[in-house]
């Protein structure tokens, strides 16, 4: 027992590493090339698991070769465009100027229903609406509205705005963030001062957000 304990404590620490050096990318986001590595990444860590009679330097072997091919085809694509079609493929234009491909919706094998599924993540409702919509390598549709069904911005009408902030969570479950405040400029004390203005403790926050200009959002603890 406690060598598959330790046998899977090992290989899921490495299986972490190994996704981790291949970037940060979502499941639906990845490529073929990245999508085939993780499952293969996968089958082979199971294998020490399954079978202890297998030595186990034999699947961390296994896995590394894979991430390192994975990372070495990835830096050949960066320099070649050809290499980066052959692996990923290109991106689709589905609808232009409110015109439907249909030539381009059966090359890539999308059916009507998909693709109006698509449109509404976007929340796009009409395809008249739609200038270019474009599928990308990893599936995700890219829409761009007509310029009159685009939302008008502050730009347009000239209005003045302050320059956005990043809200950052500050107290998480009654804990201090440390990097968080430092990276709103303000001290332990200060954020003492904020919660005491609002009768607060730390431990009574469930979720405190801050920005550079003090701006806060706060949630208290419920009593479950």
């Amino acid at each position: 027992m406690f060598t598959t304990v330790f046998r899977t404590v090992i290989l899921y620490l490495v299986v972490i590493i190994a996704i981790r050096l291949m970037g940060k990318r979502q499941i639906a986001d990845m490529q073929p090339g990245e999508l085939v590595v993780t499952l293969l990444i996968s089958e082979i860590a199971s294998m020490p698991l399954q079978d202890t009679t297998q030595p186990m330097l034999f699947g961390l072997s296994a896995i590394f070769t894979l991430v390192t091919l994975e990372i070495a085809v990835s830096l050949v694509a960066l320099k070649s465009p050809l290499v980066r079609r052959l692996l990923s493929g290109g991106s689709v234009i589905i609808i232009e100027d409110g015109h439907l491909n249909q030539r381009a919706l059966k090359k890539v094998r999308l059916t009507v229903p998909d693709l109006m599924e698509l449109l509404r993540g976007q929340e796009v409702f009409d395809i008249s609406t739609v200038a270019f919509a474009v599928l990308e390598t990893g599936g995700s549709l890219s829409v761009m509205l007509k310029t009159c069904h685009q939302p008008v911005t502050t730009g347009q009408l000239n209005v003045k705005v302050d320059p956005a902030t990043l809200p950052l969570t500050v107290i998480s479950d009654g804990k201090v963030v440390r990097d968080a405040l430092d990276s709103v400029n303000i001290t332990p004390l200060g954020l003492q001062e904020i919660l005491k203005g609002q009768n607060l403790r730390q431990e009574d926050v469930m979720l405190m957000t801050l920005d550079s200009r003090g701006n806060n959002i706060i949630i208290r603890k419920e009593k479950i």
